[in-house]
């Protein structure tokens, strides 16, 4: 049973196209077109839009026609950093509480993502690879650490990252050791394979926008 709000659901939804580049940056995101989608009111969708303009995901003075909001190139390091810190702490934490059916249930969106990745449909990995993260991390259960989290994730260039040619198979890779240290319950382990999987997408955008 899903326990969160209707807006905090279309939140959700619109977090991870965004970050997926569904909705790429600087697009325009109508809430009559979102509420036809997810066959909602206007209500709950403004509402989220609302969440998503606090946490940084949108920019503008108006919830309709709100539009994506640009990554900040400028604070991207200083960003890396609070991400290495939070989400390691994040993991910790889901390798502490984590369950059979847990891990059952992050290695089915693994095994998704890296059907889609060597299916070609890189969309669909991207979308994938926002749920299985955002699922270890409700895991859990550090709900004020995860809010900074989807904050520093709104100013990070995934698309950049994960529209790169010769990321796919090392996140599927990296995907696999965290699997492994959280199923052995090693936080120290998960933490370490968290930080390596970090640092490789840095590397990748390194590699795409070396200035």
């Amino acid at each position: 049973m899903d326990y969160r709000t209707k807006e905090e659901q279309v939140a959700d939804y619109l977090r991870e196209r965004i970050l997926s580049g569904v909705y790429p940056r600087g697009s325009r995101l109508k809430q009559a077109e979102i509420a036809e989608q997810l066959h909602l009111s206007i209500t709950p969708v403004r509402e989220a839009l609302k969440l998503l303009v606090a946490e940084g995901y949108i920019g503008g003075d108006s919830y309709r026609g709100a539009r994506v909001a640009d990554f900040d190139a400028a604070a991207t390091g200083e960003i890396l950093q609070l991400r290495l810190l939070l989400e390691t702490q994040l993991v910790r934490a889901c390798a502490e509480r984590v369950t059979a059916r847990d891990i059952a249930e992050l290695r089915q969106l693994a095994d998704e993502f890296a059907a889609a990745f060597r299916a070609g449909d890189r969309a669909t990995a991207r979308g994938i690879n926002y749920r299985l993260h955002r699922r270890m991390y409700d895991i859990a259960q550090l709900p004020q650490t995860l809010h900074f989290v989807q904050i520093l994730w709104a100013r990070y260039p995934f698309d950049l990252i994960n529209a790169a040619q010769n990321r796919g198979q090392g996140a599927v890779e990296e995907h696999e050791e965290i699997l492994q240290a959280l199923t052995t319950g090693d936080s120290a382990g998960a933490m370490l394979a968290m930080r390596r999987h970090i640092e490789s997408g840095w590397t990748v955008l390194k590699a795409v926008q070396p200035n």
